[in-house]
């Protein structure tokens, strides 16, 4: 995997970034708390999200803003990947609006869906991530102050042999699980072979054929019984019948009885209501007198041209739709009237509000015409305040080229001497580090051979020193000493006069850096002249037409107030229009109030003649019904008297006796069927049971002969179990053990590029990652009792080996994520910085794609093949990621 570029809003420092990075060494480096980290955290976050972090949501937007937003391409097994995550703080907590990643096939959605397919890609949680690629701030000692268990899982873990334990442990219990269910299949085999030896034992199709005999007998007497009761049955029917013809003549003679009496009652009733309706004939012909009356008085206020007689409803309507039709123009007329009244009232305010609008624009463009003017001064002044500034930064220009004139290099040539200073110092600085350890080693030599030869042994061979020829090695010995002493003193002059020329150097490129500065400050200062010299002249130019728009303004008010006059007049005409108006409205109203009660009064005439006429008609209608209502009587009395004449009083007890003899007969045979059916349901049962019995013997044998298939299976299965279980414990100690000589191996080769040529022999890990580092004394030390620098750098050996381990696999090489180191020098001294340097390099030459290295540490630029500057402005407190050795090195100076 290789991260291409990082592109972040409102992500924590960050307001805006956009950055890119290539394979290869990079190092991000600044101040502390930069926000250098930062960029770490969010290719992290984008990946895993931010419980990883040990952050909430509402820590990754920046504070004050509403949403942030993390997109991250990256490159892994030949594809490339975009994945993007919004974050949205909406209320009191933030939470992820949008997450979705884009790969060469698909594009997935969803925060769950995205981590679930970042994990099955780079085939590491985001635990694995940390332990395998990302050395976090603090965290540089993790794996080394692990316990061996703790360091076993890790690694175990990565290498995916965490998944064969897991098989292992499912193997188990998948035959704990087999076993238990073979034991409970051989009880219930030793249940079924119990209950098949019962059933067996009690003879079931003996019992069946003598319950099946009895039941034959029960079913013919039953049938006896039942024939007899159907007999009585019809005998009792009989004699209800004949009860029940005797109870309806009765019923039918009582209903007689009752229909005569409410006939008459019906009669006199109807009699009584033909007096009423003569009543009302009465008083409607009084009503209609009384109404002609009125209609003859109202008729004479109206101008209709008709007798009363004559008049109708529909010829005082039709007069009245004139007359308000009539009045409907008048309102219209009087709606048009106040219209205009109030359109001209409202055109003469509008026309004197627009007067005296125009003529404040008109005061208002004189104010700004004369504020113009002051500000076209203004800006003739800070034309000549820029060309003071470019006359002051001219003369700073030329004092920085003077720095130049005894300089060995041009103005744009510093850097690139003082790089050339650099790398001849660094020659120096290994000279001297290599006589160092020379002339420790000869030093070390001499002090050992004038040990010997004071104990009287020889220097070379340690024998006594009695004839032995190699007495005089120690003047060697001290000889060499002091050549190397000599050499050592000429590389320090040199590297003294080295030091002192790039000390010129950083001087010339600081002079370089402000002279570019000057030179940028001078255009800016420039552009800032031309300006303000465009602003005298605009400035003029708006002033004059601000005058020409208030003498314009000024003649447009005048106009409006002569419009507003001449408004008003024409609403006084109209007001007095309606004054006209409001006296014929009066008189249409009452001329419709006439039209209106005449109308009423001649549909209440009509009213009144109709009830007149219908109560006549219901007086015929009654007569008629009561007519109808005597024949009914007479009809009725007839019939009651033949009903008296048929009814036989002995008949009756006749019947009611037979009656209640079969009921009698009935009850008795109903208690011998119950008892019959009783027994028969008896017997039926014990059928039932019997072939139930049968079925469940048949049932539990084919279940017996089942269970013992069943039971013989599961034993091979347990077998089975057992073995795939031994053979996931066996391919996990296996693997392990191949994956701890590897490690080991890799892990020395790390150790040897770091401690070559320290007092450290080798490293031994053993099958429980239990780590030992050997002195080259054959003693032996704990990781834990390294020196806190010594400690950090050989875990970090650990991390690399580690890495390389999974980068190239047991049978191949494997894609990984970048190698990030982040702050890696915060517990090592000066001294360990360089070795630290050495590290990177060489995982760069072993073929690690991309090594991306968090630091404040300047030593680490030098290994840099790409240097992102991180710098937090401390007005806003945003930080800005800035690209090249350049910009870093002009930080630093600063």
């Amino acid at each position: 995997m290789r991260v291409d570029r990082l592109r972040l809003r409102n992500f924590k420092c960050y307001e805006d970034a956009d950055v890119s990075l290539d394979s290869g060494v990079t190092v991000i480096h600044g101040l502390n708390g930069s926000g250098k980290s930062s960029l770490l955290e969010a290719c992290f976050f984008a990946l895993y999200g931010a419980t990883p972090l040990d952050r909430t949501l509402d820590e990754i937007v920046t504070i004050g803003a509403e949403e942030a937003e993390v997109d991250l391409w990256f490159t892994h097994a030949g594809g490339s990947f975009h994945l993007h995550r919004r974050v949205r703080h909406a209320g009191e907590r933030a939470s992820t609006a949008d997450c979705t990643l884009e790969t060469p096939d698909d594009t997935i959605d969803g925060a769950r869906d995205v981590r679930d397919y970042v994990v099955d890609l780079l085939r590491m949680d985001a635990d694995a991530f940390v332990n395998c690629a990302y050395v976090r701030q603090g965290e540089v000692n993790k794996l080394i102050n692990a316990s061996p268990g703790e360091r076993q899982d890790m690694i175990d873990d990565l290498l995916q042999l965490g998944k064969l334990e897991a098989y292992r442990q499912r193997a188990e219990q998948a035959r704990r699980g087999v076993q238990a269910v073979r034991d409970g299949r051989a009880e219930r085999l030793d249940t079924l072979d119990e209950q098949v030896a019962e059933l067996e034992a009690r003879d079931l199709h003996a019992g069946l054929n003598e319950a099946e005999t009895e039941l034959a007998a029960v079913e013919d007497e039953i049938e006896t019984f039942e024939a007899n009761r159907e007999q009585a049955a019809e005998t009792k029917a009989d004699a209800e019948r004949v009860i029940e013809e005797y109870a309806d003549r009765r019923a039918e003679l009582d209903e007689l009885t009752e229909t005569v009496a409410d006939l008459k009652e019906q009669i006199t009733e109807t009699e009584r209501e033909r007096e009423e309706l003569a009543d009302a004939v009465s008083t409607a012909r009084e009503r209609v007198e009384g109404l002609d009356e009125r209609i003859e008085r109202l008729l004479a206020e109206t101008d209709i041209e008709a007798s009363p007689d004559d008049v109708t409803v529909e010829t005082v309507r039709e007069r009245r739709a004139v007359v308000a039709d009539e009045r409907d123009d008048v309102q219209d007329a009087h709606g048009d009237c106040r219209t205009t009244i109030q359109t001209r009232a409202s055109e003469a305010e509008s026309k004197r509000e627009r007067a005296a609008e125009l003529a404040e624009r008109a005061a208002e463009a004189r104010e700004r015409a004369v504020a113009l003017d002051g500000e076209a001064r203004e800006a003739a002044e800070r034309v000549a305040e820029a060309d003071a500034r470019i006359d002051a930064i001219d003369a700073e220009r030329e004092e920085l080229r003077d720095a130049f004139v005894d300089a060995p290099v041009d103005p744009g040539e510093a850097e690139s001497y003082r790089e050339s200073i650099r790398a001849d110092l660094d020659d120096v600085r290994e000279r001297e580090s290599d006589l160092k350890g020379d002339l420790q080693a000869a030093r070390a030599a001499l002090a050992e051979a004038e040990e010997l030869r004071d104990a009287g042994k020889c220097p070379e061979c340690g024998q006594s020193v009695e004839g032995s020829p190699h007495v005089d090695a120690i003047d060697e010995r001290r000889d060499a000493v002091e050549s190397i002493e000599a050499d050592l003193d000429a590389v320090r002059e040199e590297k003294a006069a080295l030091e002192a020329d790039l000390e010129r150097a950083n001087e010339l490129v600081d002079a370089e850096s402000e002279l570019e500065t000057r030179t940028e400050r001078r255009a800016d200062v420039t552009d800032l002249r031309d300006g303000h010299a465009d602003a005298v002249e605009s400035k003029r130019d708006e002033a004059e037409a601000k005058r020409d728009e208030a003498a314009d303004l000024e003649e447009r008010a005048d106009a409006a107030r002569e419009a507003a006059a001449e408004a008003d007049a024409a609403a006084d005409d109209a007001r007095e229009r309606l004054g006209e108006l409001n006296g014929r409205i009066a008189d249409l109203k009452d001329r419709l109030e006439t039209l209106d009660d005449l109308a009423d009064a001649l549909a209440d005439r009509e009213s009144a003649a109709n009830d007149r006429e219908n109560a006549r008609d219901r007086r015929t209608d009654l007569e008629e019904l009561n007519d109808e209502r005597r024949e009914r009587l007479a009809d009725a009395r007839e019939r009651k008297r033949d009903l008296e004449a048929e009814f036989d009083e002995e008949r009756l007890a006749e019947a009611r006796t037979e009656r209640d003899r079969a009921a009698e007969y009935l009850e008795q045979v109903e208690a011998k069927l119950d008892e019959l059916s009783e027994r028969r349901d008896d017997v039926r049962d014990r059928i039932t049971a019997l072939k139930k019995d049968i079925g469940t013997l048949e049932d539990l044998r084919e279940k017996r002969d089942a269970a013992r298939e069943r039971v013989e299976a599961l034993d091979d299965l347990v077998a089975e179990t057992e073995a795939l279980e031994a053979t996931y414990g066996d391919l996990r100690g296996e693997l392990r053990q191949r994956n701890v000589e590897k490690l080991e191996r890799l892990l020395n080769e790390t150790f040897d590029l770091v401690y070559g040529n320290d007092s450290y022999a080798r490293l031994e890990l053993d099958g429980n990652y239990e780590l030992t580092v050997y002195q080259k004394d054959g003693e032996t030390l704990r990781p834990d009792q390294l020196s806190g620098g010594e400690r950090a750098l050989f875990n970090l050996s650990l991390r690399c080996a580690v890495y390389r381990l999974l980068a190239e696999g047991i049978d191949g090489a494997a894609p990984l994520p970048p190698l990030i180191l982040d702050e890696p020098t915060v517990f090592l001294d000066s001294g360990h910085v360089s070795r630290l340097v050495n590290l990177v390099e060489s995982m760069r030459d072993l073929g690690v794609e991309q090594i991306l290295v968090v630091s404040h540490d300047d030593e680490l630029v030098g290994a840099a093949d790409d240097l992102l500057h991180v710098e937090k402005d401390a007005t806003s407190n945003r930080s800005h990621v800035s690209r090249g050795v350049d910009a870093a090195a002009a930080a630093t100076l600063d």
